[in-house]
């Protein structure tokens, strides 16, 4: 029988947990029909190119986790190819902490979120760090982006499987919100000067009834 997928995430050990609190009988269903992806789909990659931020994660060879929040234009996690992600590695805090874990240990995951839809992806993969490849770099950098990359990050994707939308709490980006408040202000400010006139009127017309 062919290793579900998400063995990737479902070990023995997990899989003895969901058995005593109830739910393996239903992840063992869906590992027997389409169940997690390993390939990147076309609903993958437009979930992953509106995205302007995501987490990842690795660990130190010993088991010590690390999470990173990375962030760019929208469409900076670039797809290479049906299995293959990557995305420029730009100047930060210099503490190195997750090049030092890929150089060690190759497993890493990444987690979307798009708050505003209240939906969230997560992908299992190895990664690797790129020096020295321009060729790869101008592939990964956005022009319009002041931040000159380091070098680059490339991400082989081994599963990856849509998060349930309970929990997400839903949020908007300021830059979203800019247009909807403006008119609002616009909104307010006819208002307050249509108010302003009829307080003119009715102060006039107390003036001449008096």
């Amino acid at each position: 029988m062919t290793q579900p997928v998400s063995d990737i995430a479902f070990t023995p050990s997990v899989k003895k947990v969901q058995a005593r609190l109830g739910s393996r009988q239903h992840y063992a269903r869906i590992e027997q029909g389409p169940g997690w992806q390993d390939v990147i789909t076309s609903e993958l990659v437009d979930f992953i190119t509106a995205r302007d931020s995501f987490f990842l994660g690795t660990a130190s060879k010993a088991g010590q986790p690390y999470i990173q929040h990375r962030g760019g234009p929208k469409g900076f996690l670039k797809v290479l190819d049906d299995h293959t992600l990557a995305f420029a590695d730009l100047p930060g805090n210099r503490q190195y902490i997750t090049l030092g874990n890929l150089a060690e240990n190759k497993k890493a995951f990444i987690f979307l979120i798009d708050y505003a839809n209240q939906s969230r992806i997560k992908i299992w993969g190895n990664a690797e760090v790129v020096e020295n490849d321009q060729a790869l770099l101008r592939q990964l950098t956005a022009s319009s982006y002041r931040s000159r990359p380091e070098r680059g990050i490339r991400f082989h994707v081994e599963a990856w499987d849509v998060n349930c939308r309970q929990h997400i709490p839903r949020l908007y980006a300021e830059k979203h919100m800019q247009a909807t408040l403006q008119t609002l202000r616009d909104r307010i400010s006819v208002l307050e000067k249509e108010n302003a006139a009829l307080r003119g009127q009715t102060a006039e017309w107390v003036k001449h009834s008096s």
